[in-house]
């Protein structure tokens, strides 16, 4: 049989490759990406068809929609949404509550969606919060984007919002989603690393797409490792539509904000959180709903015309960019409570099943390249991971509204159509359910034309503007974390060839940061990358900072109090005061679990034994023992970390006198985040400090 290369010879085009094979651009116009090399067989499909473009979908227009007619895209996302079963593909490990949501701010004029029509309507709610990369078995505080998906269970049908902790994406055409993601699973010929990004798929994959430069810095930063989800942003990343009652449009993004603020641990935390407790976020949920304390965000919205689309600097349907808060304010038009645990975890948050194609009338797509190609993935997913096309008869998936269709029979099938009929247009009597030309949902009417080509418009060009715009806007701890991240990431890569194509990339970003992260590699800086189009300087957005939008107060957060037999009375119970007083929670670790016995004679039992409670796992810590269990804890391994990584991780600690011999131990020499409970009042002035969340200035 004659070799592949024999019966298809590469063309001249083809064979064209970078010759230093370190930067690809992208032409823009004709969305042409080349990265073959002369050796390299030429791609198929399944059925041996050439394939002339891997790189974008066809579709009308450089900004039109994806055609169906697109064998080459159906196929390769088919095959990819049935590689596995019966886990998800991605956001395998997920935790889900149930709640609601609340319209605070009505928006008749913009939408004529249900729930956005009455000030005070609560629309019943599921959300589920998902790692990316990991599978179900992986655990909690991995370096990842964050899964943030709502169904909303509207009086007209589900609407489900899926979006990310993210707003904006590594690739702009669904058709390299499944590179994607099988670039940062586990390399298929050894089965690892697992939930890890720090590999050389990975890296070599998003070295070769510069449109990956911008979502590479926020995944990079802290927020790809959220303390909580109760203090985790979520976006809707793509920009939809609203449509009102006579058919007017305007473009929307969507925000959900936590009324907590955000907050996130550093990296080293990340890495013994993980150890100490790998259902940290898990837990965190579960823990806050069933104590009362219901998470919250407000539900906000970047709401603009064509005329502002026109104008902005970047393309608004690309998924590789975002809107600033600056240039187009949120305005925040409701709430989302989240105030019940599910009541089972496999019939509840394990087949729930979100499909980006769920909207409801007054919800629109655009044509955003990747949210286009969802619409197809998503419902081919469920379908195959729920066992067949009635998964919307799971009760978790069901709408709470009437429903009525001729859909019938298939696996599983809990509810027929009733009586003879079940096809439409019938004449009987009772013929079942018919189409309302005015309830019903009708698609905004966008005109569209253009060639029928595989391009990508030149306006989705521009791939390290917003990148350097995230940098820039970071604090100078934000951006020491993003280059150290880089760094340790690029450390895990066995081929040198990748990192130096990195830090040519981020010389378009930023100077600093290229020297940092080479610096930390040990590398020269190669030549700059070649842009697709030059990066332009854009003004900081301070929105786009986590520690600008951080907590104000301890409410939501988890003060661990390390104690031993003789700790003082008023000392304990003057920071249980405080910190109830602001809305904390408190545990105790103690040397036994059985807990210790204050020098008052009372008994208090221990949450945590000081080896399986150590201060990663808390927001800010105290520690109060007597001069017997100071010198016992400074005997002890885990009780000097547990001081040490508190030192460490810049956490304010309150101290009880008897306890700075145990900072001695662990090496700690005290600074202005530790405070000194030398009397019972001291303990309100120690929860003012903790609003800062961390002391910075002695990791600066």
């Amino acid at each position: 049989m004659a070799d592949q290369k024999d019966l298809y010879p590469t063309t001249a085009e083809t064979q064209k490759t970078n010759d230093t094979a370190k930067y690809p651009t992208q032409t823009g116009a004709g969305g042409e990406l080349h990265q073959t090399r002369p050796e390299a067989p030429v791609m198929t499909t399944a059925q041996g068809v050439p394939v002339s473009d891997d790189q974008n979908t066809l579709r009308a227009g450089s900004r039109g929609p994806a055609l169906l007619e697109d064998f080459h895209f159906r196929e390769k996302i088919f095959h990819f949404d049935h590689e596995r079963i019966p886990e998800r593909v991605v956001h395998a490990r997920g935790y889900g509550a149930h709640g609601y949501f609340e319209c605070t701010d009505p928006i008749p004029e913009l939408t004529r969606a249900n729930l956005f029509q009455e000030k005070g309507k609560r629309t019943p709610a599921f959300v589920r919060f998902s790692t990316v990369a990991g599978n179900k078995g992986s655990f909690d505080v991995a370096r990842d984007v964050r899964g943030f998906a709502v169904k909303l269970y509207t009086e007209e049908g589900n609407w489900d919002i899926v979006g990310n902790n993210i707003p904006v994406f590594f690739i702009q055409d669904a058709m390299k989603f499944p590179d994607l993601i099988h670039s940062v699973k586990q390399e298929p010929d050894r089965g690892f690393p697992q939930a890890q990004s720090a590999h050389d798929n990975f890296w070599d994959f998003i070295s070769l797409m510069p449109e990956s430069m911008h979502m590479l810095m926020w995944v990079m930063s802290d927020r790809a490792i959220p303390r909580s989800f109760r203090f985790m942003e979520g976006f809707g990343v793509h920009t939809f539509r609203f449509v009102n009652e006579e058919g007017e449009s305007h473009f929307v993004k969507f925000h959900w904000k936590p009324k907590l603020g955000l907050q996130s641990v550093v990296w080293d935390e990340a890495v013994k959180i993980n150890g100490a407790d790998p259902d940290f976020h898990r837990r965190d949920l579960w823990d806050a709903i069933r104590a009362g304390d219901f998470p919250e965000w407000e539900l906000g919205v970047q709401v603009f015309d064509d005329e502002f689309a026109d104008k902005f600097d970047f393309d608004v349907l690309d998924a590789t960019k975002l809107i600033p808060e600056e240039d187009c304010p949120v305005r925040i038009i409701g709430r989302l409570v989240l105030d019940r645990v599910v009541d089972n975890f496999f019939a509840e948050t394990e087949q729930v099943a979100f499909c980006t194609q769920n909207i409801v009338p007054g919800i629109d797509f655009t044509n955003d390249p990747l949210l286009q190609g969802r619409n197809f993935s998503y419902l081919d997913t469920q379908t195959k991971r729920l066992g067949g096309p009635n998964f919307t008869h799971i009760p978790i998936n069901a709408p709470r509204c009437p429903f009525h269709h001729f859909q019938q029979d298939g696996h599983m099938a809990m509810h027929n159509p009733k009586g003879r009929a079940n096809y439409e247009p019938n004449s009987w009597d009772e013929g079942g359910p018919r189409a309302d030309p005015k309830r019903g949902f009708k698609s905004y009417r966008e005109e569209v034309s253009g060639e029928k080509r595989r391009l990508r418009a030149e306006s989705f060009d521009d791939h390290y503007s917003q990148a350097r715009q995230f940098y820039r806007s970071q604090t100078p701890v934000e951006q020491a974390h993003i280059g150290d991240a880089i760094t340790f990431e690029l450390s895990k890569c066995v081929t040198k060839d990748i990192r130096m194509r990195i830090l040519g990339h981020l010389q378009l970003i930023d100077e600093d940061l290229a020297k940092h992260v080479a610096e930390g590699l040990g590398h020269d800086l190669p030549d700059p990358a070649e842009p697709a189009r030059a990066p332009k300087d854009l003004a900081d957005s301070p929105a786009l900072s986590l520690l600008k939008n951080g907590p104000d107060s301890f409410k939501g957060r988890k003060l661990g109090i390390l104690m031993t037999d003789g700790a003082d009375d008023a000392l304990y119970e003057a920071l249980v005061e405080a910190v109830e007083a602001e809305g904390g929670m408190i545990e105790i670790v103690a040397p036994q679990v059985g807990g210790i016995t204050t020098a008052g004679g009372k008994k208090i039992e221990a949450n945590q034994k000081i080896d399986g409670g150590p201060s990663v796992l808390y927001d800010a810590v105290a520690i109060l023992c007597s001069e017997e269990g100071a010198e016992k804890l400074s005997s002890m391994l885990p009780g000097k970390q547990f001081a040490a990584d508190a030192f460490g991780h810049a956490k304010f600690i309150a101290i009880s006198p008897e306890a700075e011999a145990l900072l001695k131990a662990a090496s700690v020499e005290p600074d202005d985040g530790v405070v000194p409970l030398s009397a019972a009042g001291k303990a309100k002035t120690f929860m003012k400090k903790t609003h800062a969340v961390r002391f910075w200035d002695r990791v600066a």
